[in-house]
């Protein structure tokens, strides 16, 4: 594959919701341009981009796969991005480094959610799209509903560039508003027609011409004078309004019977962005001094790239996957990574198509590329000229949100599994992985429960280890309500020197997790020993009396004691002070305690009573309510932990996946007494 000039790229993410059909537009689009010789389907696991084999098996996309295509004099890098709501830092690492989006619509099924959160992704990144609305062959559609629903949705962006021709079975194609000519499917491909006399587009090409008018003074003029204006005149027009997003193109078709994707090629040439187009051509970091520095896409510039993706192959190892965003990439040049503050050596790179490498000597700006081997550089990094450092932002991956524990299926392969995850992590910034010192369970997290099912089949896959999931274990503490004062006394003699300790010590509630205060008057407790005494209550603290939990919350005063000047020692002291704790935390009237998470949820409004109500039965408390600039509610909650453990399940059930969440520990809370018993009981089982 040749290297083109930045005018002669374009970088473009194919989001939508699944089932949509991104992955067999994707096929078409290579198919319409001669890369391949027949088009793969999803259904039998043989496209170019979706390879991996949880996704053949699964029959949906699951990573981001970035296919160069070909075609007339230009480049086009189109990432294909899951539909799956699990895998949207994949889709938030595509639009990072594309300049623009095709929104996919499955036109059976109108603007679905995923539709409306890639929508919501691209307004934030002020990036400019195409909606496509696909199957236009399949079903009934009213295509004046369906335009309706856009520009309620989405609001007066919306502009229709082209008119379906017939319904169902009988959709043939469409009359291409700006050129005001038919494109008909033959059977073959499409041609170049007349428009059918029945058809009047008239009115539909008014309001885009009126779309035009409002990019340019000139031409606002030339539009009330009632002047046609040149087909030059309204490209020209209508790539400034859709690259300052003032209007968002709709196309029709089918991408299986390969309708509507010369336009699509056509349209993405004439009206999207170059990659030195948007924000003035300038990409802007920071220097090590962290003062705020500016690279243009230019390939005269100093070489930067951003890692937007990392893949894990077993038997390559790492590839890295970058965007190049000034300077030029070569072979054997020496790069530093910025973030990790280590030089990396770029032995060998490559344009990557699917799991296909063509290789290259070099990559220009503006350009997608890939290389291998790098031993520091994870994704969102930035690689940049030794000479010339700068550090672009890091890409903004959701949190982890779902969790679950995971333990592996033979005990040998514990170190091997832990090993994997890291690896998985590597490929996934929005997988988290870490052991919970307490429990000893080691927990992974991520956005859902398919998230974390497929991560577990791909270590399977790709290493041979078999893990299993399992409940997170919930972090329960106990502490005490009253107070108590008693005698912890420990003597045993056994010939020869003997042991002897002897402590009151005053277990009392207080708002520090733990508070030892030395009261000793007179010496009945040496000085020296004291210290063993408060390590006793240290190590005694972490297993309570009800049910084994860490203790906290209380003071433990040493007041009195005796020694006895040969026996005593400081196990002796330590002892004695553990045998005090049972005690006296026993009678100091002993509670369960249960973490608080609080939780920021966002909604449609149209949830708002569901969502409530749900939160109520999980013990919850809303604790104010808030508003974003979409006009949707934000509810500050705060729940007990082991009520909201599959939240994020639940939420996305409720609200079509509409809702989302974030939460952080809060601090803990007495148990009611019903629930404690039964966790209590429960424990005392294990």
């Amino acid at each position: 594959m040749k290297n083109y000039e930045i005018a002669k790229i374009r970088n473009i993410s194919l989001l939508g919701h699944r089932g949509s059909g991104k992955t067999t537009l994707t096929e078409a689009l290579l198919y319409i341009s001669k890369t391949i010789n027949k088009m793969g389907s999803v259904e039998d696991g043989n496209t170019v981009s979706d390879y991996d084999k949880e996704e053949i098996r699964r029959v949906f996309s699951i990573n981001t796969s970035v296919i160069p295509i070909e075609y007339g004099e230009g480049k086009y890098n189109f990432l294909d991005t899951p539909g799956y709501f699990d895998f949207v830092g994949e889709v938030e690492s595509a639009v990072r480094v594309s300049g623009s989006s095709v929104i996919v619509l499955d036109a059976t099924s109108g603007v679905e959610v995923g539709a409306e959160k890639a929508w919501r992704i691209l307004e934030e990144k002020k990036q400019p799209r195409i909606i496509y609305l696909n199957k236009m062959d399949k079903g009934h559609i009213n295509y004046e509903k369906l335009l309706y629903e856009l520009k309620e949705k989405f609001g007066k962006k919306i502009a229709p560039f082209c008119v379906p021709i017939g319904e169902k079975e009988e959709f043939k194609g469409f009359v291409n508003i700006i050129e005001m000519k038919s494109r008909i499917f033959n059977g073959r491909e499409c041609e170049d027609r007349p428009i059918p006399d029945f058809m009047d587009v008239s009115e539909v090409r008014n309001l885009l011409m009126e779309a035009v008018a409002e990019t340019d003074e000139e031409l606002m003029e030339k539009y009330f004078n009632g002047e046609e204006f040149t087909i030059e005149e309204i490209k020209r027009g209508l790539h400034k309004g859709v690259v300052n997003g003032d209007v968002v193109p709709v196309i029709v078709g089918s991408a299986m019977q390969g309708i509507g994707i010369h336009t699509l090629f056509k349209m993405i040439n004439d009206y999207m962005p170059l990659p030195n187009e948007m924000f003035d051509g300038v990409r802007v970091g920071k220097n090590p001094a962290g003062e705020e520095c500016f690279r243009k896409v230019d390939k005269a510039e100093p070489f930067s790239a951003t890692v937007f993706k990392t893949l894990v192959d077993p038997f390559i190892g790492k590839i890295t996957l970058f965007k190049v965003n000034s300077g030029v990439l070569k072979k054997d040049m020496e790069v530093l990574n910025i973030n990790k503050n280590k030089k990396e050596k770029i032995s060998q790179i490559f344009f990557l198509r699917g799991n296909k490498q063509e290789d290259a000597l070099e990559i220009t700006a503006g350009d997608i590329g890939a290389t291998t081997k790098l031993q520091y550089t994870q994704t969102g990094d930035t690689l940049c000229d030794k000479d010339n450092p700068i550090e672009y932002p890091q890409i903004d991956f959701p949190k982890a949100c779902f969790y679950s524990g995971v333990e592996p299926a033979e005990k040998a392969d514990d170190e091997k599994l832990s090993t994997c995850l890291q690896k998985m992590m590597e490929e996934d910034p929005t997988f988290k992985v870490y052991r919970n010192h307490e429990t000893k369970q080691l927990l992974i997290g991520g956005q859902g429960e398919k998230h974390l099912y497929i991560i577990i089949c791909k270590i399977k896959n790709k290493f041979g280890v078999h893990a299993v999931l399992n409940d997170p274990i919930v972090s329960y503490r106990e502490t005490i309500k009253g107070s108590s004062s008693v005698q912890g006394k420990h003597k045993k003699q056994s010939g020869g020197a003997g042991q002897y300790g002897d402590v009151f010590i005053k277990f009392e509630h207080c708002d520090k997790e733990f508070e030892f205060i030395d009261d000793i008057h007179g010496g009945v407790v040496p000085k020296s020993f004291i210290p063993a005494v408060e390590k006793g209550l240290l190590e005694a603290k972490e297993k309570g009396t009800l049910a084994g939990y860490p203790v906290i919350n209380f003071k433990a005063t040493l007041y009195d004691g005796s020694y006895h000047p040969v026996d005593s020692n400081e196990i002796s002291f330590k002892q004695a002070a553990i045998l005090a704790f049972k005690k006296g935390i026993e009678e100091a009237k002993p509670v369960l305690l249960e973490p608080i998470i609080s939780m920021k949820i966002t909604i449609p409004e149209i949830y708002l009573g569901d969502v409530m109500g749900d939160m109520n039965k999980r013990r919850g408390r809303i604790l104010g309510m808030d508003h974003n600039s979409y006009g949707e509610h934000i509810l500050n909650v705060e729940a007990p932990q082991v009520e909201v453990l599959n939240y994020a399940l639940d939420l996305r059930a409720m609200t079509q996946g509409r809702g989302e969440f974030s939460f952080e520990f809060s601090r803990y809370e007495e148990v009611p007494d019903v629930l404690a018993q039964k966790i209590i009981a429960n424990r005392k089982k294990d």
